[in-house]
């Protein structure tokens, strides 16, 4: 299986941010976020999940997003950390993590990750559906695994992109035209980045995982949670109940803001940032200048 990590450098670098992408998401995307946390200091590196990217595919239909076992993706969290070592990228390490990224690095904190501080994007620590619809995920979900046909999308996805079958004006991750655009053209560009609906085993196996993390203490680590008022995507209520029982954990509740607010307005974007780098800042060890 074989992955595909980026990494930006800066001069006498305060540390390096660990960043953990969401479903669908590829290393370019993250472009911007690696120029802001360069801007206050931090080196960083991201990574392209298995089955995301130009990772390896995890089906000959590439447009499905698909997982083995949810805890698969450990193997990617230990493979970039090896690589961030074998490159010295400088320490401290600290943690963004995404969505789909928040859950993998929840587990991963949980497994001892070696980072100083997390930053928490809208955590995937549950999915938003409505109560009727709930057994019926869990049940279909669960028999296409055992029938054969858990490689096919689940229902109601699509093949293709969200963003590209989306407008600035009704999309569900950032309220900021420009930014929407940009997401666009990146895919209108390198197609080969994108990535469709999630199939049923990759949903059977991310409602597995998310109960089991609901039941897990949260960390000793100092973090901060940022959950907009506009959230459609991920459970807000999950995301609640975590923050507050986080030692050392902040919930910041921003409004207006969508599934991406690391893509949202500049106003919003340079507040996160701000935080997020305070919060880095406050726990992890400068290096003296060489």
């Amino acid at each position: 299986m074989r992955i595909r990590v980026a990494h930006w450098t800066v001069p006498h670098a305060k540390g390096t941010v660990l960043i953990f992408p969401g479903r669908t998401e590829f290393i370019e995307k993250y472009g911007k976020t690696a120029t802001e946390l360069a801007k206050r200091g931090y080196a960083s590196l991201a990574i392209d999940w298995r089955g995301q990217g130009i990772a390896d595919r995890m089906t000959p239909n590439r447009a499905i997003g698909h997982v083995g076992h949810f805890t698969d993706y450990q193997y990617d969290v230990d493979a970039a950390l090896a690589h961030a070592q074998a490159l010295n990228l400088p320490r401290p390490y600290f943690l963004i993590a995404h969505s789909m990224g928040g859950c993998i690095g929840l587990r991963a904190l949980t497994r001892g990750l070696d980072v100083n501080a997390a930053m928490f994007s809208a955590p995937m620590w549950g999915i938003q559906m409505s109560p009727a619809l709930r057994p019926v995920a869990w049940g279909l979900s669960a028999m296409s695994r055992s029938l054969g046909f858990d490689h096919t999308l689940a229902p109601g996805q699509s093949e293709e992109f969200y963003v590209l079958r989306s407008t600035a004006e009704d999309n569900t991750l950032t309220s900021d035209a420009l930014m929407f655009k940009f997401l666009q053209k990146q895919l209108e560009k390198h197609p080969d980045l994108g990535l469709g609906g999630p199939s049923l085993r990759w949903l059977n196996m991310s409602l597995m995982e998310m109960h089991q993390l609901s039941n897990v203490p949260a960390p000793n680590l100092p973090c901060v949670t940022f959950l907009g008022t506009e959230e459609v995507i991920v459970d807000p209520g999950r995301i609640r109940d975590r923050m507050a029982k986080w030692p050392n954990g902040t919930l910041r509740v921003i409004k207006d803001g969508r599934h991406e607010m690391l893509m949202d307005n500049p106003a919003m974007r340079q507040m996160i940032f701000d935080e997020t780098a305070t919060l880095f800042d406050n726990n992890g060890q400068v290096p003296h200048a060489a």
